[in-house]
């Protein structure tokens, strides 16, 4: 597939070369070019050749010597420089299908994209990766690869994710760490369906990929109330939660003493259900899986605790603000705010935890909470001189929440302005440091 150009950098490489807008990217060092990964890769080098053809179809060469890492040039209409690939599952446990309707589209897309894995560090199932997206992936060597699998079980795979080649997820993941390609995998686990002796079984199958299988998070399927129609299925309970835990923790210390590392990791959702202590901050290691909410707690406490022991002006106004959060993170935040308060006498912080009427009680992250639910459980409340919410409430341009409100409309609703603070315990003494000097310069 070629690529159409829609725009030059001025005084890039390109520019000096006189490749011109319009025209369309068929090679680069005679390596075909489809999309974006194939343009970074190969675009590094320091002496270029690029075939291209011209508005009216004619075929030109062009050679470019430029510094090596330089950016070439070249702009495209999209990022990917292609369609986003979609999902084609119809997984049983699939969040977006358990979506409330009339929500915004971009919401109910399902993105399975392998360029998507290697950029932005999304999970991909495996399932729609063609034989020259495989082939690609060795050649280039590009790692780590973030694989959503599930199960190793290949007739429950199937069955989970509704999709033959499903099947095939161990086939490749072999060809992977084969090529020393490192690997994390994520199971979303269900109630009696892919636990127990199943999660066993796939524990074990997929230590047969080290020492290239980097990490494993285990993480509790989300159940909204919006499942009408859908496969039913089961919360997990404290005791269904414990045994994960024990199965989790059993093969990680094997692994442990026989590699050095843990690599299986349950995601903070379990011991929260479990009603079990969280491992230590040492237990999670270089935190692999930090994004799939496995020892994200830890690490939260962790740069609350550094931060406030840096703090040294000491504020002299008073000051009371309020924090809202999900059901989860409420119990984190308040310990880390008596910390704080502590440190700074003058400061007086409440913590509410936001029910998610939304999506259903059963989801308790604070990511899920909506706009809605914020504005209906803080109305008439004393919330103080602010209002700080987490950034994982908002999409990632900061200016929407999933039921689309905006911070300006929550501002309005409670008549309170609103502060967002990053998803990290240094994140949050630095929002509260920030409102205590706007206030104490005032």
């Amino acid at each position: 597939m070629s690529v159409i150009i829609s725009g030059i950098v001025p005084k890039s490489p390109a520019d000096k070369a006189k490749i011109k807008k319009g025209d369309t990217l068929l090679t680069i060092n005679q390596n075909r070019i489809d999309d974006v990964l194939d343009f970074r890769f190969y675009e590094l080098e320091s002496r270029l050749t690029l075939q291209l053809a011209d508005k009216n179809g004619r075929l030109k060469t062009v050679k470019i010597k430029k510094d090596e890492f330089e950016d070439l040039g070249l702009l495209f209409e999209t990022y990917l420089m292609d369609k986003q690939h979609s999902c084609k599952n119809k997984c049983i446990f699939c969040f977006v299908d358990q979506l409330p309707k009339n929500m915004r589209s971009s919401l109910y897309f399902k993105d399975d994209d392998s360029r998507l894995s290697f950029l932005f560090g999304n999970y991909i199932t495996l399932t729609n990766i063609t034989e020259h997206e495989i082939e690609r992936i060795i050649k280039m060597h590009i790692s780590p690869i973030n694989v959503s699998v599930h199960t190793t079980n290949p007739e429950l795979r199937v069955k989970m994710m509704a999709n033959p080649r499903a099947r095939e997820v161990m086939e490749i993941l072999k060809r992977f760490a084969d090529a020393d390609i490192s690997i994390n995998c994520q199971l979303v686990l269900c109630p009696e369906i892919n636990d127990g002796d199943e999660l066993v079984r796939s524990l074990t199958d997929l230590k047969t990929l080290l020492p290239s299988l980097n990490s494993i998070a285990l993480v509790p399927v989300g159940l909204t109330k919006h499942r009408e129609g859908l496969f039913p299925l089961k919360p997990y309970t404290k005791e269904g939660a414990r045994a994960v835990i024990e199965t989790a923790e059993k093969f990680g210390n094997e692994l442990l003493n026989e590699y050095g590392t843990r690599v299986v990791y349950p995601s903070d959702e379990f011991y929260l259900k479990a009603e079990l202590p969280l491992p230590d901050f040492d237990f999670y290691e270089d935190f692999p899986q930090i994004e799939n909410g496995v020892g994200l707690i830890r690490d939260f406490e962790k740069g609350a605790d550094c931060s406030i022991e840096d703090i040294e002006n000491l504020p002299s106004k008073q000051l009371s603000i309020s924090f809202a959060t999900g059901v989860d993170a409420a119990p984190i935040i308040k310990d880390a705010l008596l910390k704080l308060e502590n440190k700074l006498p003058s400061l007086n912080a409440s913590v509410y935890a936001i029910q998610n009427d939304f999506f259903g009680h059963s989801i308790t992250v604070a990511g899920l909470v909506t706009a809605t639910d914020i504005i209906a459980q803080l109305k008439n409340k004393d919330l103080g001189a602010a209002l700080v919410l987490p950034d994982v409430m908002l999409r990632h341009e900061n200016d929407k929440f999933l039921d689309d409100l905006t911070v300006e409309d929550i501002e309005t609703a409670l008549n309170i302005p609103v502060y967002i603070t990053a998803s990290s315990g240094e994140g949050l003494v630095d929002t509260v440091l920030k409102i205590i000097e706007e206030k104490e310069a005032k």
